[in-house]
């Protein structure tokens, strides 16, 4: 271990130790940005950046486990990304493939898909249901793959999925306008039955939210990370809760 390893080992137990375990967020979005620019930056391809974007997740995890978060929503890839030439996309969903197996053969995290599944190949809808499956058991974290998906388009299936649940039982237009609010729509959501994200995390210094959680994130704290995904550290993690521990949030009153 070189001095510069024990400096940063040092300074993140400092963080860690003071970190007020009952102010950590119980759900964190994280917007796992700058695969490609890291790999530019180190003279690797596109597909080593995310191929060590999709190693770093399993560390997140680790430090999420460790400190109590509860439920992780991982945007991995959204509807925009799928316009991706197919040189280009082809690897990362096998990337993303290869992420989903390993979180569900982790034995600890409890996987969920939140996106729209008819928008992805077969093999990759195959990877998602299967990992949904052999860890809907699972005690641990709750952890969302966001593959696939876009906020807007995570609205608009919440809308379409309540016109058809009510058309089913039905419901006239009428009787659907007096009764549609927050809630009945919240119902509907990918995320249904979860806590909405207390602290959003986005790296690579980028400072906007490009559809992430649109709906959900209305009254969550937001941080932004210069450094590139595949070098987020346990010190940036860290940093951000102890941001967001400082912060007081008020819900607009």
């Amino acid at each position: 271990m070189n001095f510069r390893d024990l400096v940063y080992r040092l300074y993140a137990r400092r963080v860690e130790g003071r970190l007020d375990h009952a102010q950590v967020p119980k759900h964190i979005g994280v917007i796992l940005d700058g695969n490609r620019r890291w790999a530019k930056a180190s003279g690797g391809t596109p597909e080593q950046g995310h191929q060590a974007g999709a190693s770093k997740i399993q560390e997140l995890l680790g430090w999420c486990d460790e400190t109590d978060v509860e439920v992780v929503t991982l945007w991995m890839l959204s509807t925009d990304n799928l316009n991706r030439p197919e040189k280009q996309l082809v690897p990362l969903l096998g990337i993303i493939e290869g992420a989903v197996r390993a979180l569900a053969a982790d034995g600890r995290w409890r996987v969920h898909h939140v996106g729209t599944m008819d928008l992805l190949p077969a093999r990759t809808q195959k990877v998602l249901k299967e990992a949904e499956e052999a860890t809907r058991g699972h005690t641990g974290i709750l952890v969302n793959v966001a593959v696939g998906y876009g906020g807007r388009q995570e609205i608009a299936d919440a809308v379409r999925s309540l016109l058809l649940d009510h058309a089913d039982r039905g419901t006239s237009f009428e009787e659907l306008a007096e009764v549609v609010d927050i809630d009945l729509i919240s119902e509907h959501l990918y995320t249904r039955g979860q806590p909405d994200p207390d602290l959003v995390i986005r790296t690579s210094g980028e400072q906007r939210l490009s559809g992430f959680m649109l709906w959900q994130s209305a009254h969550s704290e937001y941080y932004f990370c210069e450094v590139h995904w595949p070098a987020f550290r346990k010190v940036d993690f860290l940093r951000a809760l102890r941001d967001y521990a400082a912060r007081h949030r008020r819900y607009g009153t």
